[in-house]
């Protein structure tokens, strides 16, 4: 089977995308990726046949939410189309938030699926809204509450509907979406809500990791726990997490004495790095095999990935999805949160985290929950099957 699979160039989507080629070229199917130019070293160099996704670069449509999920899509669809028609896939699978993938799909008459590397951020009737970190409620009172703010945010929902209808009737499509054949929704079942409606044509498939080195970071030596801190990679990530790890958390001090701090980060300003730390990029999944508790942003792959390692975590979450994702964390057991962030509110959090064996054992508990997802290479073959 020839596959499409096109992602935008944020980290949290672009890697997912490589992880999910790299099923396809083990189960014999042969991936092209689409995405952007920072990525496609990594991408070959995984083996995988990766090409420049056309109309990333900002333009002013950019500052209009709306005109950036569904015009500059559609613009996007057209500039990439022709791409696609050449390399003639029997699939494509496009990210949720690259919605160009989708619509170039339907203009090529492609069949497509979705890919989420995240849980499912649809709304649902049995939910609060997503986005609001909250959990459904209960009692009249609280059903209530859910309701309201469904009716609030429903109303942003129905005109993004309407702006997608829009632009698919200039591109010549219908103005109703039909939508993928499947919605491959790549986290672990721990991190999932239960809903009274969940589509049908969507699957739990596990989390897609990809890491973009194999290099080890060497931990300092000492007989304390380990602290791996993971600065958010979105641009609506908590600014300053490491600068304020390092500074704050000292053996024998703020933590047990013996303590190593280990900074995993792709890129950044030079930081002072005390004895007791390392900086830099290297394997994270070798990492979490020594850590004792991880602090990050509340991005769905470091939480994901921290979790599959069974190890508790600290979560300092910014914007976009990183609210909803470190409150859904905090309620199944495995961490602990802080908004804002000061040093104060780290030292307290870490330490308890690190003195508390039930926040591990929940992060165990979550690791194992991943026992049956399905495999997402097989969703795709069975529904092309289907659709053809």
């Amino acid at each position: 089977m020839r596959v499409a699979v096109v992602a935008g160039p944020d980290p949290g989507h672009s890697f997912p995308a490589i992880a999910l080629c790299r099923r396809f070229v083990e189960a014999g199917d042969t991936p092209t990726l689409l995405t952007g130019v920072e990525w496609l070293d990594a991408a070959r160099g995984a083996g995988i046949d990766a090409i420049e996704l056309d109309g990333l670069a900002a333009t002013d449509d950019d500052l209009d939410a709306g005109a950036r999920i569904h015009r500059r899509a559609a613009q996007m669809a057209i500039l990439n189309a022709p791409q696609l028609r050449q390399l003639a896939p029997d699939l494509v699978v496009a990210d949720v938030i690259t919605a160009c993938g989708g619509m170039a799909a339907e203009l090529l008459g492609i069949p497509w699926v979705e890919l989420n590397p995240h849980p499912l951020y649809l709304p649902s009737k049995g939910l609060p809204p997503i986005g609001s970190g909250l959990a459904p409620g209960t009692g009249i009172r609280g059903r209530l509450r859910d309701s309201t703010m469904r009716a609030l945010t429903g109303r942003s929902w129905r005109a993004g509907l309407r702006q997608r209808s829009a632009v698919r009737v200039q591109l010549g499509l219908p103005a109703t979406d039909p939508g993928p054949l499947r919605r491959l929704i790549a986290t672990l079942p721990a991190l999932e809500v239960s809903r009274p409606d969940w589509p049908a044509e969507a699957v739990v498939v596990g989390p897609l990791h990809f890491e973009p080195t194999d290099q080890i970071l060497t931990i300092p030596s000492g007989p304390g726990p380990v602290v791996v801190v993971a600065p958010s990679t979105a641009l609506t990530g908590t600014i300053g997490l490491a600068e304020v790890a390092l500074e704050c958390l000292t053996p024998g001090d703020t933590l047990p004495p013996g303590s190593r701090l280990a900074v995993s980060r792709l890129s950044g300003a030079d930081l002072t790095v005390p004895p007791w730390a390392v900086v830099g990029l290297g394997s994270q999944a070798e990492l979490l095999t020594h850590a004792d508790l991880v602090i990050c942003g509340g991005g769905h792959g470091m939480v994901a990935k921290t979790l599959m390692a069974g190890v508790p975590l600290v979560v300092v979450p910014g914007g976009g999805d990183q609210w909803e994702m470190a409150n859904r964390v905090v309620r199944q057991g495995s961490a602990r949160l802080i908004r804002p962030l000061t040093a104060e509110a780290l030292v307290a959090e870490v330490n308890t985290v690190l003195s508390a064996p039930p926040y591990r054992e929940a992060a165990q508990r979550a690791a194992v929950s991943i026992t049956g997802v399905a495999d997402p290479v097989q969703v795709c073959h069975e529904a092309l099957a289907l659709a053809g």
